[in-house]
């Protein structure tokens, strides 16, 4: 007999943050992988039409209404999720909201980053990590972002955030360790999301020019949303017995051209 069963032939997947970005791209990656899927976010209407587009190729999907710094909307999004695909197996918790707060920021808009990008996903995890230590199975993975160990200026509130949220899962790790439960972290670098659109021009400015005081911009480099897509996928499909702790997803530099004397 083996030591892991392995998956089951029907694994729900949930997906916060699919409205889109990072997130839309893992629900479409998880969907054509076989696995249904709920998308989860505060633009429904958004995660409706991706739903609608899974179904149409053949998938299963379903779009639910999620506030991330509601502990409420949370736990009625879990249990609807759980009501419409079943027994969650895979909980990739990716929802989060970047704004560029300096440390000395009006502690309200400091707090939203803390719950948005921390507090939210732990009551994500209190509502669905439970029933999957009672089945002995589940992978849990948490997009967080490089700034968790290479923290920015100009960005502190969502530093302070995905460094404790980086932290909590690795606690959850040991937490849940011989529960057949797995826990792994996707940290991507610089991507191409929506994050920071609604950022004024002015706040644009400051915090580029402070990042490239501190060499943080390295060079013109993004990663695009379906790449960390596929690195959650890699988490999620890793065979029992083997787990992936900790993800971390690098844009390739630009190829420089070559030589004039290779020309």
């Amino acid at each position: 007999m083996p030591r892991f069963a392995p998956h089951p032939d029907r694994r729900p997947a949930l997906v916060t943050g699919a409205s889109s970005g990072i997130g839309r791209a893992t629900a479409v990656a998880l969907a054509e992988a076989g696995h249904p899927v709920v998308l989860g976010a505060r633009r429904v209407e958004r995660c409706a039409a991706t739903a609608q587009e899974i179904c149409d190729a053949g998938g299963e999907a379903v779009a639910l209404a999620v506030d991330m710094c509601d502990t409420a909307s949370i736990a009625a999004f879990a249990a609807a999720a759980t009501a419409a695909m079943g027994p969650i197996e895979v909980v990739v918790s990716n929802a989060g909201e970047v704004q560029p707060l300096v440390v000395t920021a009006d502690p309200s808009d400091f707090a939203r980053q803390i719950g948005v990008n921390l507090l939210g996903p732990q009551c994500l995890l209190h509502e669905l990590v439970p029933a999957m230590v009672e089945r002995r199975r589940g992978d849990v993975v948490v997009v967080t972002s490089e700034v968790s160990q290479r923290p920015r200026p100009n960005m502190a509130g969502y530093v302070a955030a995905k460094a404790g949220l980086e932290a909590m899962v690795d606690a959850l790790r040991m937490e849940l360790e011989g529960s057949g439960v797995r826990v792994g972290v996707v940290r991507p670098g610089p991507a191409t999301t929506e994050q920071g659109s609604t950022w004024t021009a002015d706040d644009i400015h400051t915090t580029v020019s402070a990042w490239q005081r501190w060499g943080f911009l390295r060079h013109d480099g993004a990663l695009r949303p379906e790449q960390v897509a596929g690195a959650i996928c890699a988490v999620v499909t890793a065979p029992r017995g083997s787990q992936l702790t900790h993800v971390e997803v690098q844009p390739e530099a630009p190829v420089d051209p070559p030589a004039e004397e290779d020309q």
